[in-house]
């Protein structure tokens, strides 16, 4: 592959909205790192991505310890992506990674304590060969940490100059506010909440975190938004051999209801009479919704990246 300089035009047509008060401008269409850039899947393509999505104003980019599979190489493909091609632009770059599920054998290799979310980052930023990450999350609420502990390491992990900033994913309403609490006392107010939100799961809204984070000038982005693919055209006409569904990893088939699949087309006529994809509405749906700062995509190549950023369009 060819020696990468960016587009000249990548912030021509990308929209940017701030991150709840902070001084953090996040494009409404992030990518995620979730699938489709670990170990098993083509360097090269998963190389052809990353720099499509900065071309196209992309700049904030979302990994996890456990991305993969194998566990871990999500942000080695992506710390060889930094080495190939990105690291001229490293200032132009929010990147965020996250520790709180299963990572490593043993006590400590999960979870919330002070250990695992210190050596976790400490493995992360080895292995995308970066000296301090954007934005470092709480990957999930730990009911058998006290909140102190997890939090009060979030405080020392931007006091350490290893994170610039700090956000939770998917802590539970009364946990959340004291998370805000807490670090607005020290000092290091939380930036975003990490939530899955999308036309068929509405919960943040239900229970109240988006509003919360609204009050409390903490931005939001939604993980999930097209439901692992039900909210596109993929299953409106059964269950494709090479689906996610037919694997039965992330979804099942028993999911597929016929009121399911009946409300599915319906979304998907309306979209049409406007001249849209069904996937292109459920992506403008999250970003209508007050408190919403940016939706995190996956991509599997360039031209879904493309389908995906149609949602921005007027």
């Amino acid at each position: 592959m060819a020696n990468y300089i960016a587009d000249n035009s990548r912030y021509n047509n990308m929209e940017y909205k701030r991150c709840g008060r902070s001084g953090v401008l996040l494009p409404k269409v992030s990518l995620g790192l979730w699938h489709n850039f670990g170990g098993v899947d083509t360097y090269e393509r998963s190389r052809q991505i990353l720099r499509h999505a900065f071309d196209k104003g992309i700049t904030h980019l979302d990994l996890a310890n456990n991305y993969g599979p194998p566990y871990g190489s999500a942000e080695e493909t992506f710390g060889r992506v930094m080495d190939d091609d990105l690291r001229p632009y490293r200032d132009e770059l929010f990147i965020s990674t996250k520790a709180g599920y299963d990572m490593w054998p043993g006590p400590y290799g999960d979870w919330g304590s002070r250990k695992y979310l210190m050596a976790s980052l400490d493995q992360s930023l080895k292995r995308m060969h970066l000296d301090y990450v954007d934005l470092f999350y709480s990957h999930r609420y730990d009911p058998n940490t006290p909140l102190e502990e997890t939090l009060q390491a979030l405080v020392d992990i931007v006091r350490l100059g290893k994170a610039l900033y700090v956000g939770i994913s998917r802590w539970p309403l009364e946990a959340t506010r004291f998370a805000i609490n807490y670090l607005k006392q020290h000092y290091v107010p939380l930036l975003i909440y990490q939530g899955k939100l999308n036309m068929l799961d509405r919960e943040p809204q239900e229970e109240g975190i988006l509003d919360l984070c609204q009050q409390e000038g903490v931005g939001f982005i939604s993980f999930s938004p097209l439901a692992q693919g039900l909210l596109t055209d993929r299953y409106l006409n059964g269950v494709p051999d090479d689906s996610r569904m037919a694997k039965g990893k992330f979804l099942r088939q028993d999911m597929l209801t016929d009121e399911l699949l009946a409300q599915l087309r319906q979304w998907n006529e309306e979209a049409q009479a406007q001249g849209r994809t069904l996937a292109e509405n459920a992506l403008r749906w999250i970003l209508e919704q007050q408190g919403v700062t940016s939706v995190l995509v996956g991509a599997s190549s360039t031209e879904q990246l493309d389908k995906n950023l149609k949602c921005i369009k007027v």
